[in-house]
């Protein structure tokens, strides 16, 4: 069982140009990106600062090679069995939760997540899950089911989480 997250609620809120700045040697073009994210964050919504905004909007951009995004490498840091590999993100992950707490709770309900992939192995039904990694979800099934994202045919896998 890997260990809960912990260290990076006690450090400072920093600009997000310096909290990607220790990721740099796990991902060179990050500072690029983090740029483009916040000159796309000029405006933010929900109380966030233009820092917090870029942040969310910085885990979700995609870039080439794919398995070199900001997405893939924390979610692998998350996931690791040597809590080091974390340590170079807890900045990042300051400003990531701290943007998060300001946003509203998803109330009671369901909400779902879909990959392209057979994990019926690994993921028994009925089962509970602790999810070491961050994950783009929804609350409506029929956006799961457009094409670009899992479709209505072929392999997949559907997880349900229920929120209480």
């Amino acid at each position: 069982m890997l260990m809960p997250v912990s260290g990076y609620e006690d450090l400072p809120l920093v600009s997000l140009g310096h909290a990607v700045a220790q990721a740099i040697s796990l991902l060179p073009d990050i500072q690029k990106y983090a740029d483009v994210a916040k000159q796309n964050c000029k405006e933010p919504a929900g109380g966030l600062t233009i820092d917090e905004s870029a942040a969310i909007m910085l885990h979700t951009m995609n870039w080439k090679p794919i398995d070199k995004t900001l997405y893939v490498i924390l979610n692998e840091a998350l996931r690791s069995k040597d809590g080091r590999s974390l340590k170079s993100w807890f900045l990042f992950l300051k400003i990531f939760l701290t943007a998060f707490h300001k946003l509203p709770s998803i109330q009671r309900g369901t909400a779902y997540r879909g990959c392209r992939l057979d994990l019926k192995e690994y993921y028994k039904r009925e089962r509970p899950v602790i999810w070491w990694g961050f994950s783009t979800c929804t609350n409506s099934i029929k956006t799961l089911e457009s094409e670009y994202i899992v479709g209505k045919t072929g392999t997949r896998t559907l997880f349900t989480i229920e929120s209480y």
